[in-house]
């Protein structure tokens, strides 16, 4: 039987009809029926077999079969799914990154974290010093990442000074600056930038809105209310951000260097050029990940966005799957406008915001309910999440539905009751796992507290209660990485080292089914994707050692070599 040539990646769209056999050195398939195997059959971008070479040569009866060996000597997993991420992880690279810790770009650089706002300044000057201003002299300087509650002074638990527009104003004085908070539910702007969308006024009175001693306001927007009218004058359109073609395509290389084959573009607009552009780009022979695009409710009625949702899954394809819905209840909980029950924030912040009203949150499900539209919600904090729970009992009352797989993102407060409630509702969830990691430590000194903190994103009582389970990265917030993602639920460590929250610690091998199987479910996609069976699509993430062999503080660390998505093979490198 002939060879497949190991260099060659991606490979051409397999032949109609052939069959490709792929030897690895364990194939962990995810399907309790066959957990491992050593090859798989593929054909027409599908499995075909799973089990020995006997087996699945056997299984390809007489029609020709190339034996495909690069990956003898790694491990298989079925494709990652990142359930919960933003096309915009690949667009905004072409901005200024500002996080405060060490990122990697698509093309592989890594950028260091700037850990003060004088080097957030500083970064952004250089940006503007670099980029001389368009021919109407005011092109914007935009940066992304930034989280001023990483340089909290530390003394006294409060939260540090926050990034106003004076400090932007040394950027530029005559161009609008803007920077994007990593959780992107705030956006910092300059005095020219509050002056572009009308804000440099007094007389403002709106959570969203802090204010400066003069009355104005400091620059700080809370949320799509504060937010939308300064985005466009700086480019950070959501059109922009979920349709531009060039983010797509750096949004893939970063995929398959995660090993991911299927993700999400959780909270797009969906308007006819970008709907086109997705279909176009993901048309292409030689792209590698299947996109999840959900529509968000924000800016459309209920009924428009259920009726919108409708239309989108004629657009549907192999590779792009349309027709879901996203709610946004609140905001962020390190940047304080996430909806907390008694007793609120650590800290004596005030009360956060309403994104949607319940009333709509209800209006969405009951109508979504009835014509069989799947809706994923928003809710960072408790008194969120009890909300969507509310309102999902409301209208299941009205539009009873069996496995309508709504599904409650982040929910990163959540406590057992909830969780009952969502299991005795129907409702997934989808936990962020890797906020452990990068926020663990403010939400235990700031946020909300050592006791709160502990049960954040409860991975290991979500499974307890019968919760169906995914966890993600919610990236360009965190960094593309699934198997960062699982490491954080198994080990759950903050930055600093500390384990928050030990007993809410999952398996390796729980975590690996909620980066594959577990997230496929909450995107209605396990009957074609997250296992590796028969029949399934022929998706596969290529790892060069066993996730399940390492000690699981080194899952994190585990190559990965690629991806095989529908039969066709991408090298990272």
């Amino acid at each position: 039987m002939p060879h497949t040539d190991s260099t060659q990646a991606p490979n051409p769209n397999p032949a109609a009809g052939r069959t490709t056999v792929f030897a690895a050195r364990r194939i962990l398939t995810m399907n309790r029926s066959r957990p491992e195997a050593t090859h798989v059959a593929v054909r027409d971008g599908r499995i075909l077999a799973v089990g020995s070479l006997d087996e699945v040569t056997a299984s390809a009866g007489k029609g020709p079969v190339d034996v495909d060996d690069r990956f003898a000597a790694r491990v298989l997993l079925p494709g990652l799914v990142e359930g919960h991420s933003h096309l915009m992880a690949g667009t905004l690279w072409r901005y200024v990154y500002c996080g405060c810790f060490d990122a990697t770009d698509p093309q592989g650089r890594t950028w260091p974290g700037a850990k003060s706002l004088e080097a957030v300044v500083a970064a952004l000057a250089r940006a503007a010093a670099e980029a001389p201003a368009d021919a109407a002299g005011d092109a914007a300087i935009v940066g992304w990442g930034f989280d001023p509650i990483y340089f909290d002074d530390g003394t006294d638990g409060t939260r540090g000074r926050r990034c106003t527009r004076t400090d932007l104003d040394r950027v530029s004085a005559t161009r609008p600056v803007a920077v994007l908070h990593a959780s992107g539910h705030i956006l910092n702007v300059n005095t020219v930038g509050l002056e572009r969308a009308g804000f440099l006024r007094a007389g403002i009175a709106h959570p969203a809105f802090p204010l400066g001693a003069d009355g104005l306001p400091t620059g700080e927007l809370k949320g799509p209310e504060a937010m939308l009218p300064v985005l466009g004058h700086v480019g950070l359109t959501r059109e922009f951000l979920s349709g531009d073609e060039a983010g797509m395509r750096a949004f893939a290389r970063l995929a398959v260097r995660a090993g991911v084959t299927t993700a999400t573009d959780l909270a797009a607009t969906l308007n006819e050029p970008e709907v086109a552009t997705l279909v176009r780009v993901t048309g292409e022979a030689d792209y590698p990940v299947r996109l999840v695009p959900l529509l968000r409710l924000i800016g459309l009625t209920p009924a428009d966005a259920v009726a919108r949702a409708v239309e989108l899954r004629a657009h549907s394809g192999d590779r792009l799957r349309l027709g879901g819905i996203k709610v946004v209840a609140d905001g962020s909980i390190q940047g304080f406008s996430a909806r907390l029950l008694w007793p609120g924030y650590h800290n004596g912040a005030p009360a956060g915001l309403w994104y949607t009203p319940p009333q709509a949150v209800q209006e969405c499900y009951r109508l979504a309910l009835a014509a069989g539209v799947s809706v994923h919600t928003h809710t960072n904090g408790d008194e969120a999440t009890e909300m969507a729970l509310d309102q999902l009992a409301a209208a299941l009352v009205q539009v009873p539905r069996r496995d309508h797989r709504f599904t409650l993102q982040h929910v990163q407060l959540a406590n057992a009751a909830q969780f009952r409630r969502m299991r005795a509702l129907g409702a997934g969830v989808n936990l962020f796992a890797n906020h452990i990691f990068y926020w663990g430590d403010e939400h235990r000194r700031i946020t909300v507290g050592p006791e709160r903190a502990a049960r954040m994103n409860a991975c290991a009582t979500a499974l307890r209660e019968g919760v169906p389970l995914a966890i993600h990265s919610d990236a360009p917030i965190t960094p593309l990485a699934p198997l960062f993602t699982a490491w954080c639920a198994v080990n759950r460590l903050t930055a600093s080292g500390h384990v928050l929250g030990a007993a809410e610690r999952i398996t390796v091998a729980e975590a690996l089914e909620a980066i594959t199987l577990g997230a496929a479910y909450s995107l209605g996609l396990d009957g074609e994707i997250g296992s590796i069976e028969c029949g399934k699509r022929a998706d596969f993430c290529v790892l060069d050692d066993d996730p399940t062999a390492v000690p699981p503080e080194r899952l994190k660390d585990v190559p990965v070599w690629g991806t095989v998505q529908g039969g066709r093979v991408f090298a990272a490198k």
